[in-house]
């Protein structure tokens, strides 16, 4: 599996090995039992196993039980800060698509960037607002089809 370039540049290059996905799962699951309020976390900062206790918020919690439930799939994941600008090849990356396609609903119009010298960049606030409305469309495609189907029997 090739990894994108800019996960290259962010040491992300490489899956998680067996024991980080077990230790992935095993906080997934301690976070999990207790999402609907705030989390308090014990941590053993250094040799003299003095606890520092950490509080997450419900939302802090939730970001990280989808982070860890990626890494205990065995997915390589990398952030995205939402301000950062993407190259035209980072974007088409993480939205899967070639980079020509990409360059196409640029010029259409579909995804605002900005030209820097000679170069497109795109904020990855915009490119996910344009993931966020794409995905909503194929689900109600896709929700629409099943009605139809379901019609028809």
């Amino acid at each position: 599996m090739t990894m994108p370039a800019y996960a290259q540049e962010l040491g992300t290059d490489r899956l998680p090995s067996a024991s980080e996905k077990a230790a992935a799962n095993q906080l997934r699951q301690v976070l999990a039992s207790h999402v609907n309020g705030d989390v308090k976390l014990r941590v053993l900062k250094d040799e003299q196993k003095k606890p520092t206790e950490i509080t997450l918020s419900p939302a802090l919690s939730g970001l990280l039980l989808e982070l860890l439930r990626h890494i205990a799939r065995g997915d390589a994941v990398t952030l995205v800060p939402v301000h950062d600008m993407l190259t035209t090849q980072q974007a088409a990356d993480i939205l899967n698509v070639s980079r020509p396609f990409l360059i196409s609903l640029l010029e259409r119009g579909d995804i605002h960037f900005t030209t820097v010298g000679r170069h497109r960049r795109i904020r990855a606030e915009d490119l996910f607002a344009y993931k966020r409305g794409r995905d909503e469309k194929r689900g109600k495609a896709l929700l629409d089809l099943a009605e139809l189907d379901a019609e028809d029997m």
